[in-house]
């Protein structure tokens, strides 16, 4: 069953939708779902900055 999605409203530049149709006629995979990539590419090279609990082995190097 497909996650429940919402919607919401962003800016790219049109050398940045020219790129992303490109990419969807050739794979046929929707611009949406390369636009959820690039968000999780960015959520977990970011991932630090979030709030969440530290992993044992993180909360070990914590421990002074």
């Amino acid at each position: 069953m497909a996650r429940k999605k919402i919607s919401t409203t962003i800016y790219i530049t049109p050398e940045q939708n020219e790129s992303l149709k490109l990419l969807h006629d050739r794979t046929k995979v929707p611009i949406a779902v390369y636009i959820r990539e690039g968000i999780d590419l960015v959520l977990r090279e970011h991932q630090s900055e979030l709030p969440g609990q530290l992993t044992l082995v993180a909360a070990g190097d914590k421990k002074g």
